[in-house]
């Protein structure tokens, strides 16, 4: 088994392994690592594989810590609860029936330790008619808080509360409250928000001309909006509170495999899985911290852990129960899969390239592409020995594959402090940090310490002085060549994180969430600016935070966003 420190130790003791019902651990995290890879390996069995050694090897790869599961398997597997996906889309359509169906559904969800994304957009907006009652319409935003109050009183699992994503089209008549709700204070405190685009939106934005603000109950247009003042206020309540995001969602729909099962209109809390409606993702990241070998790719190794994660998360859908039938159904029909990454910043160091530069943009090309083009062979062999997914003849792909998606870049909050990683795709925080959850955890950079004593700067003093900054290109007992290669999120600039994450999206089936962290000293036209290039380069969705736009923060001071739950890998709202 690898070797964890003293931070994955706490994580696993305190949120991961099993409890007595006197709320005792009753488990090691070897023996959690063995309960998971015994639970998923039994799915071979259906199939006529070698159970034994798929259990053998599912072991090996999550104890070496070169790939983990979202949270949920690691919890769950094995267990009475097992369910064990992470990310979950449910529909909300007109009708007082159909949105407390949805509480209902998503305080199981929660309970069960996954995360809930809703479209709110098919809702008639405040003060339109109710015709059962002859009464007015309270609109979205208040049935939000509907869902809120919910949030708030489940734990998931019993142990972290819930997340939801809330989405809104930019034509709804109410885009203004929901932009905006957030500079109340203490609301939503359990959703992130963003604002839905398309085309015609932006179609209208280039042409500088208005567009259409739709009644979704009549189809009627209501009245025309500038688009530049609403991407403004968009832009000016990202900079106060780190919300909304924008999701492209012509965007992400062009790229639907599935169109004929439907439209996709909302996404997982984090926004790394479109999904359609009772759709279901369970998710994995690989460590590649864990796959470099004397300064290079260990290729070989990344190729044999991307077939076997692969393996591991068809696997998870096929042992997971979900909490309901219609959820269970539509996962049959997709499988869907989404497979990531983290440690790519110390992938990075071990290659001695700065994340700040355009090697670094065309070496995530490089690495993704090979991720992507693995996990698709890995696919087609699942589907020759198990068959396709099943909406597959009616997909646009024209070989028989096992998932929908196999690919996606989650926020890997708590299992990149299981793994001792830095988390997903993004830039370190810094190099010394506490960890304000769970009573604060002390997170030291261990491939910094380690260049430290060898290069022979190290000193515990230096620790000291490095603690909490979020920038080390000032102190002059680092040599330059090494403040290079622990550039922080601050050190990158705006344009450089989205050159990233579009390197990353080209290569991803699903969707890349990655935080686009500023200084507190950015401004309303700075955030803009970043909407409009997300647009630009093809993403399907952005987020933005601004340091101090929170009174909460968990690293420390971090911009990052707030404590992971459950494995968003999703994270609690922004």
């Amino acid at each position: 088994m690898g070797s964890l420190d003293s931070v994955a130790k706490t994580v696993l003791h305190r949120r991961y392994l099993r409890q007595d019902k006197e709320g005792n651990v009753v488990e090691t995290p070897d023996e959690m690592f063995h309960r998971v890879a015994a639970n998923l390996a039994a799915a071979e069995s259906q199939f006529g594989g070698d159970v034994e050694t798929t259990e053998a090897q599912f072991y090996e790869v999550m104890s070496n810590l070169d790939f983990l599961p979202n949270s949920p398997t690691l919890m769950n597997a094995g267990t009475e609860l097992q369910q064990l996906a992470a990310c979950f889309v449910l529909p909300i359509e007109d009708s007082i029936e159909s949105i407390f169906t949805a509480v209902k559904q998503t305080a199981l969800i929660h309970q069960s330790g996954g995360g809930t994304g809703f479209s709110f957009s098919n809702l008639r907006p405040e003060g339109d008619v109710v015709l059962k009652t002859g009464g007015v319409a309270s609109g979205p935003v208040s049935f939000m808080k509907v869902f809120d109050t919910a949030t708030e009183q489940i734990k998931q699992g019993g142990r972290r509360r819930g997340a939801n994503m809330s989405v809104l089209d930019i034509t709804h008549p109410d885009i203004e409250e929901f932009i905006t709700i957030k500079a109340e204070e203490d609301v939503l405190r359990n959703f992130n928000l963003s604002v839905a685009t398309g085309e015609a939106f932006w179609d209208a934005y280039e042409s500088e001309e208005t567009y259409d603000i739709v009644n979704p109950r009549t189809g009627e247009t209501v009245r025309q909006a500038d688009p530049d003042a609403m991407l403004s206020q968009t832009a000016e309540m990202a900079w106060e509170t780190g919300d909304p995001g924008i999701l492209f969602l012509d965007t992400i729909n062009e790229q639907n495999p599935i169109s004929e099962l439907g439209k996709i209109e909302a996404t997982n809390p984090c926004g790394e899985v479109p999904e359609l409606p009772y759709e279901a993702c369970i998710l994995g990241s690989i460590n590649l911290g864990q796959h470099t070998d004397n300064g290079d790719v260990d290729w070989e190794k990344l190729r044999t852990t991307v077939h076997l994660a692969v393996r591991f998360l068809d696997n998870a859908i096929e042992m997971s129960e979900f909490p309901v039938p219609e959820i269970e159904e539509m996962v049959t029909k997709t499988r869907r899969l989404g497979l990531g990454v983290m440690g790519f910043h110390d992938m990075l160091v071990d290659l001695r390239i700065p994340y700040y530069s355009e090697d670094a943009v065309e070496f995530a090309e490089e690495l993704m592409g090979f991720i992507h083009d693995e996990a698709w062979k890995a696919s087609k062999q699942l589907a020759n020995e198990r068959d396709p997914f099943p909406a597959w003849e009616n997909s646009s792909y024209e070989e028989p594959v096992r998932n929908v998606t196999t690919t996606t870049i989650a926020p890997t909050g708590t299992i990149s402090l299981i793994a001792g990683s830095s988390a997903s795709i993004e830039p370190i925080y810094s190099v010394v940090y506490t960890k304000q959850v769970m009573g604060g955890l002390e997170v030291v950079n261990d491939r910094f310490v380690d260049i430290a004593k060898k290069r022979e700067f190290y000193s515990a003093d230096l620790v000291e002085k490095l603690h909490g900054r979020t920038t080390i290109q000032d102190v002059e007992a680092v040599p330059d060549d090494v403040k290079r290669l622990f550039q922080t999120a601050h050190d990158v600039p705006a344009d450089h994180h989205l050159k990233v994450q579009a390197a990353f999206q080209r290569h991803v089936d699903n969707a890349v969430s990655k935080t686009v962290n500023l200084p507190q000293s950015a401004s309303v036209d700075d955030i803009k600016e970043i909407f409009l290039s997300a647009r630009d380069l093809g993403l399907k969705g952005v987020t933005v935070f601004r340091s101090g736009a929170k009174p909460e923060q968990v690293l420390g001071e971090s911009p990052l966003k707030e404590e992971c739950v459950g494995e968003c890998d999703y994270v609690s709202p922004r």
